[in-house]
This record gives structure tokens, C-alpha cells and sequence, in this order.
């Protein structure tokens, strides 16, 4: 079977090898964060309806899960807000009935928790991880850039009332960007909303990946410590690999899947070698043929060299009349 709605399994610095589900269109969200790795949101709503059929993604997960594969999490994500899809519960509930060995993930931006459909829906998740990034008006309108319905007190204080509600792991993410959301003033209305939240532990992140805004700098290690420890007696930690060995996939129909990893996020080597047991020379050769084909582009953040899936479809250079993949 062709999946058009589950990507991977990719490998997440927090989840392990997780096996992702796309359930909106690309870059449909209520937010347009500035340090999104989708781009910019092209379709800004706080619509709820059943944005791809979920008798369709059923029928996928069906198909994929019945062979047994080794994952950490099935994880809501994909491009963009997974709640607004009106029949994200009964999607979470399909698996937690027939494929109960594996633990659902949702990662969401919280902005229709104060919805009860939306808490009632997330229920059976094993893992909900909602982002709260500011608790000041100014910098959470800065940050994620959210539809103009949306108002950030009601939003912290429908996360509170999920986490009343909720007996499953509650993490909140915050996303740390330098000069926006990292002073005392902005960390100290930051805690007191976590505080009245009572998350499980605080996930603190910054830019790996490129975002919408290229200008964006990432927090270094030590300033997300130091921020962790402000953050005391909250538990506080640093969003990052599990150290999982993971075990190969990917080993048929390898473009095709890097190419579907690499369309909903931009992913190093190192990520793809994780996920399909090649090397990195091995992988390197890949990558540089579907740049030729212009199916993938570098891009380089801080350090590091990332391959997203190419915006335009280019016409594929040939080699003595074949093409180079």
C-alpha cells in the first residue's frame, strides 16, 4: 500500500523512531510561528472538520501496524495543527484498540484545548505534548504569530484544565528564541503560567532545523540549562535525543521514502542514517543525486547541513539518456 498520511518512521530527538501521521494539508494551523520548519502557514484557521478522511488513515495505519514494525511512538505532527482534524479521537482510539502495544503521541500547539471535543479527544493518548512559548501577550504574538480568535489567557488556562483531566504523560514544550522570550521578565510570567499548568516535566527546545524566519539564532546548550534550573521546582529538561538504537527501515523503496521524510521536515545524514541502517557515505551519494534531479536542496543551520524536499518540481537532469534516479 501507498501511505499518503503516515510519514516514516523518522527519527525524533525526544520520541525515538516514531511513525508520524499527517491528518491536515500542509501548513494548516491556528498558529504561523516564526520557527516552524514547515515554512510559513499558508491556510490560517481554527476551524475544526475532517480536513483528510480518517477511514482513510485507518485503513493506512491497519496496513503498516499489522507488520509488526519496531517503534517508539505513533505521533500526531505532520505540517501542521493535528487537532483541528474533527476526528483526531477517533483516529488515537482505532489504535489504542486493536495495536494497543504501541503508545500514541499527540504533539500540538494547545490552542483548542479550551474546546472540550479537543480534551475529549486526546484522552487515550499516551503522551500529550502542547507548547506554551510565551505568557505575555506581546511575545507569544511575536513568536507564533496566532489567528486573530485565539487569545493567549484562555489558551493557558484551557492547558490547565486539561492537565486536570489528563491521567497520561503531560509535557509542555516551550521554544526558547533569543531576544524574544529568554529574558527574566518574559521566563518569570513564563513559570508562573507552568506553574498553574503542572505539566509532568517542561520540554525545552530551540532551532535545530531551519525556520520561516532565517534571521531566528538558536539558545545555546548552556542558556537552556541555566533557563531549566530558573524553571526549578518545575521539571525542567532539555529536548533531545533518547540515545535509542534503532534499528534499520526504510530498505524498500528508499527514495521514495527519504523523499517523504525529508517533505515534512529537513532532516541532517545523521538523521537518515539513524532511520535506514546506511552509512553516511552510502546516504551522501543519495542525497547529491536528488539535489542533481532537483528533488532535494541543502540547507545549512549553524553547523549543521539539513536536505528538504525541493519546493518546485524541476525537470531531472539525464545522464547518457537515463535519468540519474
Amino acid at each position: 500500500m501507498k501511505y499518503k498520511y503516515l510519514f516514516g518512521p523518522v527519527p525524533s530527538r525526544r520520541l525515538g523512531l516514531s511513525l508520524g501521521i499527517d491528518l491536515v494539508p500542509l501548513k494548516t494551523c491556528s498558529f504561523n510561528c516564526v520557527y516552524c520548519e514547515c515554512g510559513a502557514t499558508t491556510a490560517l484557521t481554527v476551524s475544526r472538520r475532517e480536513y483528510v478522511p480518517a477511514s482513510r488513515v485507518i485503513e493506512e495505519l491497519d496496513d503498516f501496524l499489522s507488520g509488526k514494525p519496531d517503534l517508539d511512538f505513533i505521533t500526531f505532527a505532520g505540517s501542521g495543527e493535528p487537532t483541528l482534524h474533527s476526528r483526531i479521537g477517533d483516529v488515537i482510539s482505532f489504535v489504542k484498540n486493536k495495536f494497543p502495544q504501541y503508545r500514541v503521541c499527540v504533539l500540538t500547539n494547545g490552542s483548542l484545548f479550551h474546546l472540550k471535543s479537543v480534551r475529549a479527544d486526546l484522552m487515550r493518548a499516551d503522551k500529550v505534548i502542547p507548547s506554551l512559548d510565551a505568557a505575555s501577550v506581546s511575545a507569544w504574538k511575536k513568536l507564533n504569530r496566532p489567528h486573530g480568535s485565539l487569545d493567549l489567557k484562555k489558551l493557558i488556562n484551557a492547558l490547565e484544565m486539561f492537565g486536570k483531566e489528563y491521567e497520561g504523560d503531560y509535557a509542555v514544550e516551550v521554544f526558547i528564541v533569543p531576544g524574544v522570550n529568554d529574558s527574566t521578565e518574559e521566563l518569570s510570567r513564563l513559570k508562573k503560567a507552568l506553574m498553574k499548568i503542572k505539566p509532568s516535566s517542561v520540554q525545552l527546545n530551540s532551532l535545530v532545523r531551519p525556520g520561516t524566519e532565517t534571521s531566528l539564532r538558536c539558545a545555546s546548550e548552556a542558556s537552556l540549562k541555566k533557563i531549566a534550573r530558573f524553571f526549578a521546582p518545575l521539571k525542567a529538561e532539555l529536548a533531545g535525543a533518547p540515545g535509542r538504537k534503532i534499528s534499520p527501515a526504510f530498505k524498500k523503496g528508499l527514495t521514495h521514502k527519504i523523499l517523504s521524510a525529508v517533505s515534512r521536515r529537513p532532516l541532517t545524514l545523521e538523521d537518515l542514517a539513524a532511520v535506514t541502517g546506511l552509512r553516511i557515505v552510502e546516504l551522501t551519494k543519495i542525497a547529491d543525486a536528488l539535489r542533481s534531479s532537483g528533488r532535494v536542496v541543502f540547507i545549512k543551520q549553524g553547523r549543521k547541513n539539513f536536505i528538504k524536499k525541493a519546493e518546485k518540481k524541476l525537470t531531472r537532469r539525464k545522464q547518457s539518456g537515463k535519468q540519474i534516479i
